[in-house]
């Protein structure tokens, strides 16, 4: 993404917020932790798989 791209999101981001930049912030905020929840999950799917693949069974 270029610098000019980046500038037109983070004026959208403010302007879809009525230019309230510690609203966008806040939602910024509010959307990281989301995808960060989602990531979590992910890496503990991967995790499951990679041990169902090996055949480890580590609550038995």
């Amino acid at each position: 993404m270029s610098l000019r791209s980046k500038d037109a999101a983070i004026d959208e981001i403010v302007a879809s917020c009525s230019g309230d930049l510690r609203g966008a912030v806040r939602a910024l905020l509010l959307i990281n932790e989301h995808l960060e929840a989602e990531l979590a999950k992910l890496y503990a799917a991967a995790a499951d798989q990679s041990l169902v693949e090996r055949g480890d069974h580590i609550l038995h």
